[in-house]
């Protein structure tokens, strides 16, 4: 079918959104909303288009403003638009219409996605910047990922006010247009590396030399990428800690994939044996190993695990205490965790963390009385589970300083110290947030001080409020 039926829309994304994760596979035609479900049914130009949409989606999660949502082939071959009734109706040679068409039905033709002209605003150099660059982002890369929309002529980047920025200029406005609506608030890696893209007023970009900082490609067409190369196929992740994005950007299987990964990344990858060829399975359940033992609880691995998901369920293994399966949300969720947790130190213990072969966390049949495994899918800690949470917007790797919510008003700054030095950590810089004395940064002396810091006391009970604390973008 040229159609897919799409569920879990939230309410607050525009048609434009929704088009954005058809767009890098091919022509999307039409769009048919069911606001009242949250769901909707997308339209490619030909059964190819969407054959490869769903194979990519098969191994990558696909979200929109931070949810997850889920895709399935529809039963309906194509969507035609009904001009006297000013609506669009699913219709298949195969089966009767799609049933009820009433007011929850909504469509503005003039929004869709169709490639062939660009916006009057629209201009052929766009504006990147780089916001939580975690990793290095190289000229190479941006180079990979904007390829994919249409032949990249030019690209300099530089930083300025802290921040990583790039000009890239396309051979044509309208694949500019397209990578924009495509790319722009998208994550180079999860949860880190994420673009903002405008539209550049300059009308070209002028290229001094060919170095690592700028590359000017129609003067070395060796390097100059083919936006078609492997049309036929997008290769699956070969690291669960890629993003979409990154593994969108890919064009031919595991090789170019494996360029894309920065030396940090390069090095987790040797350390933890996170490789995966073409048949792996990347799922919801993680592996853990080299745990401490004698400290690590199932409620730590919840704390920390949920910063960067919503874990439903944890098991110790009994007969392997330094070992733990912790099942996820969804895949994307583990693969943050992955991507944020592997390597670091957790009660005085490196730390290492994989995608299992598992499925799921199997719930014992009896009441364990060992407590080693914990179902937590109902847990009102969940900082993931409400749809446009700021949380999606505030996934940060582990570091020595903690941001702290939720503070009641009547505690001071040495309320605070107190209590967090009573884990037995070291307490190096405090700070209220000027406008809002409900949020403070706190800085440790190291990032495994806050880390036990953040376990101990993330929804700690201080009068009749509970302090939220999560790792801070910024440090003290």
């Amino acid at each position: 079918s040229r159609v897919i039926h799409i569920r879990n829309i939230p309410t607050d994304s525009s048609d434009v959104e929704i088009a954005a994760l058809g767009v890098p596979f091919g022509k999307v035609t039409n769009i048919l909303r069911l606001n009242a479900k949250n769901q909707c049914f997308l339209e490619l130009e030909d059964e190819n288009k969407t054959r490869k949409m769903m194979n990519y989606y098969k191994y990558v999660a696909p979200n929109l403003r931070g949810h997850p949502v889920y895709m399935q082939y529809s039963n309906h071959t194509q969507l035609v638009t009904d001009s006297s009734r000013s609506k669009i109706a699913a219709i298949s040679s195969s089966s009767p219409p799609l049933n009820p068409l009433d007011s929850e039905v909504s469509l503005k033709s003039n929004e869709l996605m169709t490639v062939g002209s660009a916006s009057p605003e629209a201009g052929r150099v766009l504006h990147i910047s780089i916001d939580n660059l975690v990793y290095p982002v190289t000229l190479d890369i941006l180079n990979q990922i904007f390829s994919k929309f249409g032949v990249v002529e030019k690209i300099i980047t530089f930083t300025k006010n802290n921040l990583y920025q790039a000009l890239i200029q396309f051979t044509d406005a309208v694949d500019a247009q397209n990578a924009k609506l495509s790319l722009d608030g998208q994550s180079i890696y999860y949860g880190c590396c994420t673009l903002k893209i405008d539209y550049s007023k300059l009308l070209s970009i002028n290229v001094k030399y060919n170095n690592d900082k700028s590359r000017d490609f129609t003067k070395n067409v060796t390097t100059r990428i083919n936006p078609t190369a492997g049309a036929t196929s997008i290769a699956i992740p070969v690291a669960t800690i890629l993003s979409p994005l990154t593994a969108i950007a890919t064009t031919s299987p595991l090789q170019s994939t494996s360029d894309l990964l920065t030396a940090p990344i390069q090095q987790q990858l040797s350390e933890g044996n996170l490789g995966y060829d073409n048949s792996s399975y990347v799922g919801s359940v993680i592996h853990v190993t080299n745990l401490n033992e004698a400290k690590v609880t199932p409620r730590a691995l919840f704390i920390l695990f949920g910063v960067y998901g919503d874990v439903y369920r944890v098991k110790i293994l009994f007969n392997k205490k330094d070992t733990a399966l912790i099942q996820m949300a969804e895949p994307h969720q583990a693969q943050t965790a992955i991507a944020h947790l592997h390597g670091i130190q957790l009660y005085g213990k490196k730390m290492f963390v994989s995608s299992s072969k598992y499925a799921q966390v199997q719930l014992p049949k009896e009441p364990d009385p060992s407590g080693l495994t914990q179902d937590y899918s109902q847990s009102a800690l969940h900082r993931f589970k409400k749809v446009g949470s700021r949380n999606f917007q505030n996934i940060y790797p582990p570091s020595a300083t903690l941001h702290l919510s939720n503070i009641p008003p009547s505690v001071t700054e040495e309320d605070i110290k107190e209590l967090f030095e009573g884990d037995g950590c070291t307490i190096a810089r405090f700070r209220f947030f000027p406008s809002n004395n409900r949020m403070a940064l706190l800085q440790m002396n190291s990032v495994g001080e806050a880390t036990h810091s953040l376990i101990e006391r993330h929804n700690y009970q201080i009068g009749s409020t509970y302090l939220r604390v999560s790792f801070s973008k910024t440090s003290l």
